[in-house]
């Protein structure tokens, strides 16, 4: 059940002065990690620069090219942050989200699930927590949010996953489990709660597999609206179990490949309903297993993504928890799968035949007639390289085409 705060009246030049903090911030975050800091002697001077656009461009705060856009900064919970702000700038009613997630960030397969609350009819952008604990970054961008509060849950302003961070004044939804498949399943549950109807599917992924694997099932919960199930080495967890017989046979997508899930705990998975792996292949490649995740399409589940025109989220396997955290781009604006890369400097040459395969055209002078891609890029350049972004920017150009290749 969840447990309800009062907020109190909030006045707006509170919430603009928040928001222009937290604007002012991250994009010092930005210009650090593209090395792009102001001198000291000159920050007090130019400090107004910082925010020319307003406090609306709180989160376009770092490197953009004319096909890429940069997001976040040093670490998951400047990612989560800059990535809610954009989707969700706060700025008029409309542009702030009804309830926000808080998820602790020790707990990445319960972060992983909750990605599925991004999905309409919630819309929940994520931040993060260090155990009961708000960070300062976190706590302004869920000040500079300003959630209204959603019906679903009684006027809800935050759902809690696994902590007790929400600030007071907040109305707070709790979810709670002694284990991180029970916090899965309580999340199913919401999720079947805001819609109204039980799921059809569900991804599942392993819990204690390469994180890198399972990284695509954020975007993939997303933009799907379906729960994200976990299971172990050993089997399947009582709550999951539980789960998947009271749906009584739903579709069970596998995310992750036999070295995410076995191929023993795929037969166990049967039981309870139809199992598909969103792979092509089985390996442990995460370059290539979030490529298959990007052209997988069964009926209406899926991205299918297999021509150009489309939104497209990169980010790097050594920060798992920027999946998570970058879950809301992939369900709303272009609806971008998730893609990874392995080191900041370089793109895989897996990834760049991918790019290359769905790189947009148009026909010979006529540009507006033409599809595009945009690539949404999370992290700092510890995480993605400048000439990456700048590699990564070529790859999604538009490029025209002959008379003879229309």
């Amino acid at each position: 059940m969840g447990l309800l705060h009062t907020a109190p009246q909030r006045l707006p030049g509170a919430r603009v002065a928040a928001r222009s903090l937290l604007g002012t911030f991250l994009l010092g975050i930005a210009l650090a990690g593209c090395g792009k800091s102001l001198p000291s002697e000159r920050q007090n001077r130019e400090a107004g620069v910082t925010r020319v656009a307003g406090p609306g461009a709180l989160a376009a705060n770092g490197l953009a090219t004319k096909n890429t856009t940069r997001l976040g900064g040093a670490n998951a919970i400047a990612d989560a942050a800059a990535v809610a702000l954009a989707v969700h700038p706060g700025l008029t009613p409309a542009t702030r989200p009804g309830v926000v997630v808080l998820v602790d960030k020790r707990d990445w397969p319960a972060a992983l699930a909750s990605a599925a609350l991004s999905s309409a009819p919630l819309g929940a952008p994520l931040l993060y927590t260090e155990g009961n604990s708000l960070p300062s970054l976190s706590a302004a961008a869920l000040g500079a949010l300003h959630p209204r509060g959603t019906p679903v849950l009684h006027g809800a302003q935050v759902i809690e996953i696994g902590t007790s961070a929400a600030p007071a004044g907040y109305r707070a939804h709790v979810l709670a489990s002694a284990t991180t498949a029970g916090l899965a399943a309580r999340i199913e549950r919401l999720l079947a709660r805001a819609r109204g109807a039980a799921p059809r599917h569900v991804i599942v992924i392993g819990a204690d597999g390469p994180p890198a694997l399972a990284m695509p099932a954020a975007g993939l919960a997303a933009e799907s609206g379906s729960p994200i199930l976990p299971v172990t080495a050993s089997g399947i967890p009582g709550a999951t179990r539980r789960t998947l017989i009271a749906l009584r046979h739903p579709t069970i997508y596998v995310v992750g490949g036999s070295a995410g899930v076995s191929d023993a705990t795929l037969a166990k998975l049967s039981r309870y309903g139809t199992v598909r792996r969103v792979a092509v292949e089985s390996g442990t490649d995460p370059v290539t297993n979030a490529i298959s995740v990007a052209r997988f399409s069964d009926g209406s589940f899926g991205w299918g993504v297999e021509e150009p025109g489309h939104g497209l989220v990169f980010a790097s396997t050594a920060r798992p928890l920027d999946a998570p955290a970058a879950a809301s781009l992939s369900a709303s604006g272009d609806f971008g799968p998730l893609l990874l890369l392995e080191s900041p400097t370089g793109i895989p040459e897996p990834l760049a035949r991918y790019l290359s395969d769905i790189q947009p055209s148009y026909p010979e002078y006529q540009p507006t007639r033409g599809f595009y891609n945009h690539g949404w890029l999370i992290g700092d350049e510890a995480a993605i390289a400048p000439s990456t972004q700048a590699e990564l920017d070529t790859l999604l150009e538009t490029l025209p085409r002959s008379g003879r290749e229309q």
